[in-house]
């Protein structure tokens, strides 16, 4: 197999299409080698790769920072209402190439590079992932992000500086183990600290509440500070010189911190005090379905909207930052100012937090601080599974915040009053509405609160939605008709198209332009040359060339020589029984009992490459099971030779932003299976239909509307839908029923209990084998009852991939479909119907040079 060329061999056989200017060229060139000499303080014959990282990041956060300047002057000047995003998860990956695309220097910065002996590529992998989210819920976070900054909306996501972000994944005898994500390591380049004390904000914990025999007030007193410092990181639009805000938060104990304990010796206590304090951002928390009620996130989420609304409240006030005597003290109009967007459940803590603020510190009544927070709040669910919404012990509420305990209760009896007008003794609806889980551990369902706290409630796809308001919160839904919304997900075609894939990209704009980059509806265009075998072979070759890539890059990483004519057939999210990356496995091995078994001939075997990604949450045994499963089926297959090249299994390590950009554009097949009604949207689905492959799915999240969108020839859905899911478990679901009628399934599960794929660990996977088949609950995601059915449609994948040219057609009007799940339509979305704010595609002006301040 041979090698695909870099971009640097390729530049020695073609000319160029598009010639940076040779000027910008030159300026770079000089600030590269003026950052390399007077900020990292290098001579240029010494300096590492790293160094050279460095200096092209130095050097693209000159062109950066002055756009960052003039966008908050633009906002101080004309007072818009801006969006303040809150999620505990922001996976934003890589930072330097995503900007120099967005500012429009990638060129430039490319052929500086080039003139000046450096390999581009070797740069850009010395950057760290900033791993800080878990998933979806982060790389969704992070597209918005994109999204509202290329659309012009004054807006700023608010996190948490994680010194260790999502754990990096380390494969050890087909097991996972953990390792701490030290993507601090080296620093990080494009964030500005700001400890100056109006930007620092106190967070309390602790402490009891007392009321003031005069006025009745509550007043919270006695508690233990943290401090938060902010950490501010910009976030560029594409080609329209904005530069918005990602504030992360990290936890600090006071400089004064018990100085008493120093001045009485106890200098150890101190210290570990002090630790226990900057604890609270040290790690991200790494949950799975069963939420375990740990103080440490408890403290992470109520850390975070602690000191974001107070961020909230002191731009609130600021008129004008020429004269601080100026201060705005009329809160009704902050709902005309500021829109809080809840990612998930994980900030609802901002619904008493803004009332305390408001009743406490400003000195509004109850009703005052309850009409503004509803007004000024919204709420985004991320899923429908009852396990996974968060629900915290009323002790430990009562221990660590007994002031929002208090606020929570009242908010609670104000609900019931309510329930109790519009369905006077319906005992039943009053239970499960409150916001309090009476019995022997009682607890405070936070969605709950989250959803009588906003003005706003949404999923995130339109069955999801459904579901939502139908099933998982029906009660509420009842109470407020019009609250309840869809907002369909959506993904960033810049990084998650034009980054990533840029042949492709190119591919589209010969035919289109290059509108389609901040308007995807625009592909809609492609459909035209439907028939056009030029295109046709055009974009399969850009596919051919992106397998080879990934190709190398397995063998490299993984020792594993795959077979780049081979489908490539990738399923890469959070590793979950939900997500049913076991039935995948079974196909698998229903393809190798085949090939083994000599019930299909060699010469008519479609090829097959099946790669699998993800993690598992360090506590969730089944999860990591089905890693081990994965990698012993993965050991056994490639090193059959009587199956040789046919077939491939390969699990990718440490799955993650960066990873992603080198699978996506390479795939052919996207594997998106959970059980029907389990997934609420689902993004990496999105991804790759935007990249040209196609899906085989059930549907479910977003399934459905890429069905809606591109039509049924063009995506192979299979198995229950949500309504045959309900009917075959409220019939009594009997998964022995499967296994004892489809012989290739139970040889299949046989060999699992069995130590077939474990030799000399007999029963190592029983458990897996267990969960589908013997207990209680069994085959609690219906894999059994959906096997045949995904066998079947697996073959019909297999049949069209021996016809290229039909495969190809498919392949673009699956990229032709993709439109709707563009960001950019998903925050308009959200802009209009929930934030109400003007987006605008206007492109301010460039910076000069001029001295630049900002507030």
């Amino acid at each position: 197999m041979n090698s695909p060329l870099s971009n640097h061999e390729k530049r020695k056989q073609i000319t160029i299409r598009h010639i940076a200017p040779l000027k910008k060229v030159a300026e770079i060139k000089n600030d590269f080698n003026r950052h390399l000499h007077f900020t990292l303080m290098k001579d240029r014959d010494l300096a590492s790769c790293r160094d050279h990282y460095s200096a092209l990041a130095h050097t693209v956060r000159d062109h950066l920072v002055g756009r960052w300047v003039r966008t908050q002057q633009h906002y101080d000047a004309t007072d818009p209402k801006r969006v303040y995003y809150l999620s505990l998860e922001f996976f934003m990956g890589r930072t330097l190439s995503n900007t120099m695309m967005n500012l429009g220097i990638n060129e430039s910065c490319d052929e500086a590079m080039f003139q000046l002996g450096i390999a581009m590529e070797e740069i850009e992998d010395m950057e760290q992932d900033a791993g800080l989210g878990n998933g979806g819920l982060g790389r969704l976070a992070a597209c918005f992000l994109d999204s509202m900054a290329t659309l012009g909306l004054a807006a700023m996501g608010y996190g948490i500086r994680y010194d260790y972000g999502i754990f990096s994944q380390k494969i050890v005898n087909g097991f996972q183990t953990e390792e701490a994500d030290n993507w601090l390591m080296y620093g990080n380049l494009w964030e500005k600290e700001r400890p100056e004390r109006e930007y620092t904000v106190p967070v309390n914990f602790y402490g009891r509440c007392e009321q003031d025999p005069e006025t009745g007030a509550c007043r919270w007193v006695d508690t233990v500070v943290v401090h938060a410092v902010p950490y501010d990181t910009p976030v560029p639009g594409y080609a329209n010189n904005t530069v918005n805000t990602l504030r992360l938060w990290s936890a600090e104990a006071p400089k004064n911190f018990h100085l008493s304990a120093f001045n009485n010796g106890d200098y150890v206590n101190a210290v570990c005090d002090r630790n226990m304090a900057d604890n609270i951002s040290r790690v991200l928390y790494p949950v799975d379905d069963k939420f375990e009620g740990k103080e440490l996130r408890l403290k992470q989420e109520y850390f975070l909207v602690a000191a974001s609304l107070h961020d909230i409240i002191r731009r609130f006030k600021m008129v004008t930052k020429t004269d601080r005597s100026l201060v705005r003290t009329d809160f009704s109009l902050f709902p005309q100012k500021a829109a809080v967007q809840l990612n998930d459940t994980h900030p609802s803590l901002a619904i008493p937090e803004l009332i305390r603020l408001l009743m406490d510190v400003e000195g509004l009544s109850w009703d005052q601080a309850w009409d503004i927070t509803v007004q000024t709040c919204a709420y985004t669910n991320h899923t429908v599974l009852p396990e996974a919404l968060e629900c915290w012990p009323v002790h430990m509420l009562e221990r660590t915040l007994p002031r929002h305990l208090k606020i929570i209760f009242d908010i609670n009896h104000q609900l019931l009053s309510k329930v109790d007008l519009r369905w006077p003794g319906d005992v039943d609806r009053r239970r499960r509405m409150s916001l309090v889980i009476e019995g022997p551990n009682r607890r405070v369902n936070m969605a709950h609160l989250a959803i009588e706290g906003a003005h706003a409630v949404n999923g995130v796809a339109a069955i999801h939605s459904q579901i939502v308001k139908d099933k998982v919160f029906r009660d509420y839904a009842e109470l407020y008709p019009g609250r309840f919304q869809n907002k369909t997900n959506g993904i960033t075609p810049r990084r998650w198209l034009l980054l990533c894939n840029p042949n492709l990209a190119d591919v589209i704009s010969e035919r289109i332009g290059q509108g389609w980059i901040t308007n995807l509806e625009q592909l809609r265009g492609l459909e035209r040359f439907g028939q056009e075998n030029r295109l046709l072979h055009a974009i399969m070759k850009v596919k051919q060339e992106n397998k080879e890539k990934l190709a190398t890059f397995i063998e490299r990483n993984y020792g594993v020589s795959v077979n780049v004519d081979s489908m490539f057939d990738i399923q890469v999210k959070r590793i979950h029984e939900y997500k049913r990356q076991l039935l995948n496995v079974l196909h698998v091995i229903t393809l190798y009992n085949r090939l083994k078994g000599h019930r299909v001939q060699k010469e008519d075997f479609t090829p097959r490459t099946v790669m699998i990604g993800g993690k598992a949450a360090p506590g969730y045994h089944m999860a990591k099971m089905i890693i081990k499963l994965i990698n012993s089926v993965a050991d056994r297959i490639n090193n059959d030779p009587e199956v040789g090249d046919l077939l491939k299994v390969v699990f990718l390590e440490n799955y993650g932003v960066t990873l992603a950009q080198k699978i996506i554009p390479a795939a052919d097949l996207s594997e998106q299976i959970s059980m029907a009604g389990t997934e609420a949207s689902g993004t990496g689905n999105m991804k790759f239909m935007l990249n040209g492959a196609l899906t085989i799915g059930t549907l479910d999240g977003a399934n459905v509307e890429m069905l809606e969108e591109m039509g049924s020839d063009n995506i192979f859905i299979f198995g229950m839908n949500v309504g045959e899911v309900e009917e075959l478990k409220q019939k009594g679901y009997n998964p022995r029923h499967y296994y004892h009628s489809d012989e290739e399934l139970r040889q299949c599960l046989d060999q699992i209990n069995s130590d077939y794929y474990s030799p000399g660990e007999h029963h190592l996977f029983s458990d897996l084998y267990h969960s589908l088949l013997s207990h209680h609950n069994a085959d609690r995601y219906c894999l059994l009852a959906d096997y045949r059915s995904y066998v079947n449609s697996q073959e019909a994948v297999a049949k069209l991939y021996q016809n290229p040219m039909e495969w190809a057609r498919k392949c673009l009007a699956n990229i032709a479909s993709s439109g709707k799940f563009s960001s950019d339509r998903t925050i308009r979305e959200y802009a209009r119907d929930i934030w109400n704010v003007q987006p605008t595609t206007r492109v301010l002006p460039a910076p000069s040079e001029e001295r630049l301040s900002s507030k």
